[in-house]
């Protein structure tokens, strides 16, 4: 029979394992198991139409491949060369950083504005409701829609400015409007949503800090200053990641918008054709699949660098909230 260990001359007993021991081990493999078979629909699903597209893209930015010969020889870094000298891209580059800039800086101030004031005053369902609305109506008949309103010749929206004596607009049409335009419909359409997500932030702060604040006299500018904004500089991080990344991939809006009416989408003039469009064309009406996945491997490049500055700089990764 084993002896059991001593420890400075004292006999120490050994813990054998028990059946309750035994039953936690086989009860979390269990588990383990059958998070893995939920998880894995999802880690397919991604491999399939996620991972292997993108190694796939990788592999065509340094091809010449053309869909109508359905093949494509190595050129190395030919592709990336020739972007480089492209007018072209250097133009839809230019159009996406104006759309985005206008997007984003507008969407944010109006939909932390609505935020704070359902905060502050109101946190009524049917008025988030509400607001969600436009969010909800797909991108295609929004611009439809707009296409319409904004129509210099049939438009209503030309129609009410033209009975308070101003003149008829282009507003799609016109080179210096087309991008304010379009980044405003897409402004109405998402600014709710938005609101929606600064709203759930705003929600977290402990309202023991605005009534300290009040019983101190702070004003609600102060408050917002020096309470809302820096309690809320985790989730207004992570919507500006996310609103960053859709307005670079701004697309449906400015296709079916801008090529109502006989226009060519992208126009007038290029004014409109943002990235994203430049990316489809070259794939589908050029025929350009390898020059397009060149393309698409720069603005994945471009958005990871621009994601983690604004990470870095808003500190997302940190809570001023004890």
């Amino acid at each position: 029979m084993a002896k059991a260990p001593t420890v400075g001359g004292t006999r120490t007993a050994v813990r054998r394992p028990t059946k309750t021991d035994t039953g936690k081990t086989l009860g979390m493999q269990r588990e383990t198991f059958v998070a893995l078979m939920f998880l894995t629909p999802a880690f397919i699903g991604f491999l399939v139409f996620y991972l292997i597209p993108a190694l796939r893209g990788v592999y065509l930015s340094f091809t010449d491949f053309n869909l109508l010969r359905n093949s494509g020889e190595w050129i190395g870094l030919r592709n990336y060369q020739a972007m480089l000298k492209d007018a072209l891209f250097w133009n839809s580059l230019w159009v996406t950083f104006k759309y985005v800039v206008i997007n984003i800086g507008i969407q944010t101030i109006l939909a932390l504005a609505i935020a704070v004031l359902m905060h502050r005053l109101t946190r009524s369902i049917v008025v988030r409701s509400v607001l969600v609305l436009p969010w909800l109506i797909p991108n295609v008949v929004l611009a439809l829609l707009f296409m319409w309103m904004l129509d210099p010749s049939l438009g209503i929206v030309n129609h009410y400015l033209g009975a308070f004596g101003i003149p008829a607009q282009g507003f799609l049409g016109d080179e210096g409007q087309v991008i304010p335009t379009i980044a405003g419909i897409n402004i109405w359409a998402n600014m709710g949503y938005t609101a929606l997500l600064l709203f759930g932030g705003l929600v977290m702060i402990p309202k023991n800090y605005y009534e300290a604040a009040a019983l101190d006299g702070a004003s609600e500018w102060h408050m917002f200053r020096t309470i809302t904004l820096p309690l809320l500089r985790p989730v207004l991080a992570l919507v500006l990641v996310v609103t960053l990344i859709g307005s670079f991939q701004v697309f449906d809006t400015v296709q079916i918008a801008t090529g109502g009416f006989g226009g060519a989408p992208g126009g007038p003039a290029n004014a409109s054709r943002v990235l994203y469009m430049y990316i489809f064309q070259q794939s589908f009406e050029f025929n350009e699949l390898g020059y397009a996945a060149a393309l698409s491997m720069a603005l994945i490049v471009l958005l990871v660098a621009v994601a983690a500055i604004q990470l870095r700089l808003l500190r997302a990764g940190e809570s001023d909230l004890a």
